[in-house]
């Protein structure tokens, strides 16, 4: 998301508020950044999960930890996929998974990247949500 939203010209405005004339024919509309504006961000999740073939699992040969790394660079390329798993239902399962936290966590994920441009990851797991708690949890249960 922060990349995709990186990638927006910083002076791209959006008109945002009432599009009714007030009593004294002024109207209440103020421009704001199109790259963290609701409608921007809203399109972004609406095809961040399609982004999940670029990723593939791998995990860590000591402690069995499961991470997901970039298999495909922004424009294209093959990067180093060594020791990582990339079949279709590695790739479904990520897919879906990203698919439940935006259903469930869109506007919590919208508030966020509107606003904050360090850190969102951080506070969307430990300020927002259980997600990364969970993640913690299933994997000292697989261990």
């Amino acid at each position: 998301m922060e990349w995709e939203i990186s990638q927006v010209n910083p002076k791209k405005t959006i008109q945002k508020g009432s599009f009714r004339i007030n009593p004294d024919g002024s109207q209440s509309v103020v421009e704001v950044p199109y790259a963290r504006s609701e409608l921007h961000l809203t399109e972004l999740l609406e095809h961040v999960c399609e982004k999940m073939t670029e990723y593939g699992e791998k995990t860590d040969p000591e402690t069995h930890r499961k991470t997901y790394v970039r298999v495909l660079s922004r424009d294209g390329k093959k990067l180093d996929a060594s020791a990582t798993n990339i079949d279709k239902k590695v790739i479904d399962d990520l897919k879906s998974t990203c698919e439940h936290i935006v259903e469930i966590h869109e506007d919590e994920l919208i508030e966020l990247f509107s606003h904050e441009t360090e850190n969102v990851k951080d506070k969307l797991c430990s300020k927002r949500t259980d997600l990364c708690d969970h993640a913690v949890d299933i994997t000292h249960d697989e261990l």
